[in-house]
């Protein structure tokens, strides 16, 4: 059974869900368990009858109320019955709103190892308790600033005696192989999993990691001899478990499933990726900025972020949620976020923070210094903004584009103007209805042509921009915006403007 995205995938739990009330969410109709749905803006989960006897073994094995008490599973509680669409619940479950769902091809490295490690650290949890995970998608879990935490509460059944992991295949697919690619091979082969949303398939993996893989044992089994046993069954239908039907099934013993993980993991941990040698990694750092500018240029965003209503606490309605979960706070998109000062700047004031680039290199370095930080308002994430998610899966609904999965009440766009305008051609109209389209509320950096970073990206091609001035970008922006504030950057000829949203 290979279940890869679950009921939990996408935006079932996402806060600004586009579901209808009382509807079934997009993304939540293939596990037969149950599905979830939304009333009132809250989304809800229903543990379906033929899942009963599974999840009260789970309550009753003690293994939700330790994962919760981690916070390594979605906050829940039980809610009335009567409001079940079907009127089939065994029980209904009312479930924390995210702040915003991602996708495993917007994690870095460190995400997705991260996340592939907590679902192995639940497997392991589960056969503890005569339990297992029964399936390993990465679309089940989600990040709580920098912690994985699983959102699927239907994930475990009871075990059958001496079965094999059922979700093994699923893992390797998942998280194994793109890790391994990313790893060995290039850390932008993580998108492989927008086009292949079931995962990786093992047989391309293997043709495209080096053959040195052969001399890795965990990869060698996992990956390559998986691989090959895949193709051996494929006439035969093989299933999850590499089986096919006809042949006998597979016994795994408890023993032999805890050694299964300790390999898996052991090929995980192994798997290590040094984020240089990036054209962006280290732009921090090498910038056209003095010390007075970059100084001046700090203190500008957070007086502009504290103008545009980002304060501790927040300035967004609570809305319903479960007990005990946290306030929803001001949310800002840092785009172009590059190793995250300015996102750590409006954490400071009190957002919680995306902050988007499209170097793999400069996200994972933000990514470990925020993990190591612990901090917990700030998600780096990977995102070519000049092409970004798209809708994908059944209908182009499962997978949510970036600006649904919105808005934001603040974007920020530092520096970034000028690579969307100059390097990708995007006309600043059409970069000004993007802003919109995400936040009521922008802070907007312009570079100008005698910005030696501008010079830099129009010394191999024919200047081509005769808008690209600050008169054009005030005339583009202003269909879209009212301008609140325009500040020049002291010893720079960058401009920084805050604006509102028209209407």
């Amino acid at each position: 059974m290979n279940r890869a995205e679950e009921t939990t995938a996408g935006s079932p739990v996402a806060g600004n869900s586009t579901a209808t009330d009382s509807s079934v969410d997009p993304a939540s109709f293939r596990d037969p368990s149950g599905f979830v749905f939304w009333r009132n803006g809250q989304p809800y989960r229903q543990v379906n009858q033929v899942f009963a006897a599974d999840w009260d073994a789970f309550v009753a094995s003690g293994l939700r109320d330790r994962l919760l008490d981690r916070e390594l599973l979605i906050p829940h509680e039980e809610a009335p019955s009567e409001l079940s669409p079907d009127g089939q619940a065994w029980q209904l479950q009312r479930v924390e709103k995210l702040e915003f769902v991602s996708y495993p091809y917007e994690w870095t490295f460190g995400e997705l190892k991260d996340a592939a490690l907590l679902t192995l650290d639940l497997q392991a949890a589960a056969l503890e308790c005569g339990l297992t995970l029964k399936d390993a998608s990465a679309y089940n879990i989600q990040f709580r600033g920098c912690r994985p935490i699983l959102i699927d509460t239907l994930s475990f059944e009871r075990a059958e005696p001496d079965a094999p992991w059922i979700a093994y295949r699923q893992f390797c697919e998942h998280f194994l192989a793109p890790l391994a690619l990313m790893a060995l091979r290039d850390a932008r082969l993580g998108m492989l999993l927008r086009e292949w949303l079931d995962g990786v398939p093992l047989d391309l993996a293997s043709s495209l990691l080096p053959a040195s893989t052969w001399l890795r044992p965990g990869l060698a089994a996992h990956v390559r001899l998986h691989a090959r046993a895949q193709r051996r069954y494929a006439d035969g239908g093989p299933g999850t478990d590499g089986t096919s039907p006809g042949r006998p099934r597979p016994t795994m013993s408890r023993q032999r499933q805890e050694a299964l993980l300790r390999s898996l993991r052991g090929a995980v941990e192994g798997l290590r990726w040094d984020p240089s040698g990036t054209e962006w990694a280290d732009y921090a750092t090498n910038t056209s900025y003095s010390e007075r500018a970059e100084s001046a240029k700090k203190r500008t965003v957070e007086g502009m972020l504290k103008a545009a209503g980002v304060t501790k606490g927040g300035t967004r309605p609570a809305g319903t949620r479960p007990a005990g979960t946290r306030p929803a706070g001001t949310r800002v998109w840092d785009l172009g976020a590059n190793v995250g000062v300015y996102s750590a700047i409006a954490a400071s004031v009190g957002a919680s923070v995306l902050a988007f680039d499209i170097d793999p290199a400069a996200a994972e370095r933000h990514y470990r210094r925020l993990r190591a930080d612990g901090q917990a308002a700030i998600l780096p994430l990977v995102q070519d903004l000049a092409n970004p998610s798209p809708g994908l899966g059944w209908a182009g609904r499962e997978r949510r584009l970036l600006a649904d999965r919105g808005p934001a009440d603040v974007v920020m766009a530092l520096a970034l103007v000028h690579h969307l305008a100059i390097g990708r051609n995007v006309p600043l109209p059409m970069l000004s209805l993007f802003f919109a389209e995400l936040a009521p509320a922008a802070i907007v950096e312009f570079v100008p042509k005698e910005d030696p970073m501008v010079r830099r990206l129009l010394a191999s091609r024919r200047d081509v921009f005769p808008d690209y001035t600050l008169e054009g970008f005030r005339r583009a922006f202003a269909t879209d915006w009212d301008l609140a504030e325009e500040i020049p950057i002291e010893d720079s000829p960058r401009v920084l403007f805050r604006l509102h949203r028209h209407g």
